[in-house]
């Protein structure tokens, strides 16, 4: 299993979540986030003072996907989540030891 954490511009979400639900990705979780990378903020001016706006508003997407669905996933992502601007985030992924389902006592792939 893998976990993939990605980083969108919020407005974004709606066409992730419809890509990932194509490729068969069936659960998520989505928190607001803020933070900068190469974008580096950028300037308002608000009441006649400028100001730096260091922390922009992202959404981080978190899902743990079997193995074989891990590309699949991935590309929708990056395909759905694409402007081709400057600050379209990031996709991170990781090895997921063990998952189990509260609920079910389900483990592995059948958890998720």
């Amino acid at each position: 299993m893998k976990k993939i954490e990605a980083i969108i511009k919020p407005f974004k979400l709606e066409e992730v979540k419809d890509a990932l639900a194509e490729v068969g990705v069936e659960g998520m979780t989505v928190m607001e986030v803020k933070g900068f990378g190469r974008q580096k903020g950028h300037t308002e001016i608000f009441r006649g003072s400028e100001y730096t706006v260091d922390f922009l508003p992202k959404l981080k997407v978190d899902l743990v996907v079997a193995d074989q669905n891990v590309d699949r996933a991935v590309e929708a992502i990056v395909k759905s989540a694409r402007t081709g601007k400057i600050g379209d985030g990031k996709v991170f992924v990781s090895t997921i030891e063990e998952a189990v389902r509260i609920r079910t006592e389900e483990k592995g792939n059948l958890a998720i």
